[in-house]
């Protein structure tokens, strides 16, 4: 690998923090726009609820191909395909015509999308070699989650206010234009010396295991104790136990299972899970909550949610620098006692509930949410190979995206189910459980930190990293 200078990575780095930049903004815009949408589009509960987890859901199953596809054909082709396919997205959704539409130029979004976030990991990883820097540069890259958790909510809030719901996409284009061609001019091409070969019938298991367990708990409120919901459950139970199988068996699989032999890695991923589910849980009750119960504004909205993506801002790279000093357990647990602290408060929340308790609430759920990107992901790529730095990027990559589809599914058939016909009416009182499952997500995350950090945990990442080694020697290709 040729050595590149200072400047030139850190340029790189701030390239990929695009593509971050757009794709973080995106998720909280359209979160801060589904009372609009709902209203324009006449949608339902489950509508918006597929607005999201649409985008997620095809997200989360292409990512790790995406990964794989990016080590074999070129890492800054396949970086330059997604920013194609998501700006492309992006300018279809703003002119959907239809709920139907929107949710399926959503899914093209999420085509693109899934090239970006663990590509770009992948690049960052294979640019910043020393441990200590590439630390530090994680924690950049996870900080602009918080930069874009913050600029989405305002910058959208004004956007739905006074233009419409539309014109939140349109931010996306020259981003995704000007990251193009930064890309073509400063990122080096890169390759795995030895990549995977495409696992098709992998993917297709993933994407309906991830499909039909979405539609199922989306679809229990309405459905109930239907035959369909059953239908579904079979599906989805046995697309998974077919998955694990299948690719137990394979020289080259989707998902290396033997990465889960390393509780580091296996509890980086339960953490995203948790983590994010909690992220997707928040946002969705917390847009609805503030439009629609307390009656604000798009804008008053993204003001409030502010401070939350403010906190995020300011401990991402704090988390990034623990995680080069002291290891990932010390922001693990600050991360999970504040996202406990910061909504258990919320399992009470009135019609009338103070909005300083609010704040102060949000202000705590966005710091635990600002410590915990860094350690996932650094847990998740240190000490594999650097020619499976893709793939392993991406699993940690579809494990958070896999848990904001679960926290928006089941937070929103919770409300669904509590709230009923009368969901503006009724929906502090129906949010108390999902609020509680996010108190319980944040638990999770405290006690994951104790458990995936210790010696023995410490002792099968280096037992599965020296087994990976021997099967893929840690050489790159890297061009102009």
């Amino acid at each position: 690998m040729t050595e590149l200078g200072r400047r030139r990575r850190f340029l790189i780095l701030g390239i990929c923090c695009l593509s971050l930049l757009i794709v973080g903004m995106d998720v909280t815009i359209v979160n801060l726009a589904l009372p609009s949408i709902r209203t324009d589009l006449h949608a339902s509960v489950s509508g918006l609820q597929w607005t999201i987890d649409a985008y997620t859901v095809v997200l989360a199953s292409l990512l790790i191909l995406s990964g794989s596809t990016a080590d074999r054909l070129g890492r800054r082709k396949t970086f330059q395909a997604g920013l194609a396919l998501f700006t492309l997205g992006s300018l279809l959704c703003s002119v959907a015509p239809g709920l139907g539409w929107l949710i399926a130029f959503r899914m093209l979004q999420a085509v693109g999308g899934s090239m970006l976030n663990p590509v770009a990991m992948s690049i960052i990883t294979n640019v910043f070699t020393d441990p200590r820097e590439r630390a530090r540069a994680i924690g950049v890259f996870a900080s602009v989650v918080g930069l874009s958790l913050g600029i989405g909510p305002v910058v959208g809030g004004f956007l739905i206010e006074s233009i419409g719901w539309r014109s939140i996409f349109w931010i996306n284009i020259p981003i995704g234009i000007a990251a193009f061609v930064l890309a073509a001019v400063f990122i080096p091409e890169s390759r795995a010396e030895r990549a995977r070969r495409v696992d098709p019938i992998g993917q297709v298991l993933a994407i309906v295991f991830l499909l039909s367990l979405t539609y199922a708990i989306i679809d229990a409120p309405r459905a109930g104790d239907s035959l369909r919901i059953w239908a579904l459950a079979v599906l989805c139970t046995a697309a998974l136990a077919a998955f694990v199988r299948y690719e137990a068996r394979r020289t080259d699989p989707l998902i290396e299972l033997r990465f889960f032999r390393s509780i580091p890695f296996s509890g980086a991923t339960a953490t995203a899970v948790c983590a994010f589910s909690a992220l997707g849980a928040f946002l969705f009750m917390s847009t609805l909550y503030l439009q629609d119960v307390r009656g604000l504004s798009t804008v008053h909205a993204g003001l409030f949610l502010l401070p939350m993506a403010a906190m995020t801002v300011v401990f991402a790279p704090i988390s990034g620098r623990l995680v080069a000093s002291r290891g990932p357990r010390v922001p693990l647990v600050i991360a999970g006692t504040a996202m406990f602290l910061g909504t258990l408060p919320l399992t009470g929340l009135s019609d009338h509930f103070g909005y300083g308790w609010l704040l102060a609430c949000y202000l705590v759920f966005g710091l635990g949410f600002g410590m915990v990107n860094a350690p996932i992901t650094n847990t998740a790529v240190s000490g594999m190979p650097r020619s499976q730095a893709g793939v392993a990027a991406a699993i940690a990559s579809t494990s958070r995206q896999v848990g904001t589809s679960l926290g928006v599914a089941v937070v929103g058939a919770v409300v669904s189910a509590g709230a009923g016909a009368g969901i503006r009416t009724e929906f502090s009182q129906a949010s108390h459980t999902g609020w509680w499952i996010v108190v319980g997500c944040g638990a999770a995350v405290f006690v994951l930190a104790w458990v995936s950090t210790g010696r023995w945990a410490l002792a099968s990442a280096s037992h599965v990293a020296d087994l990976l080694s021997e099967d893929h020697p840690p050489t790159e290709r890297i061009a102009r």
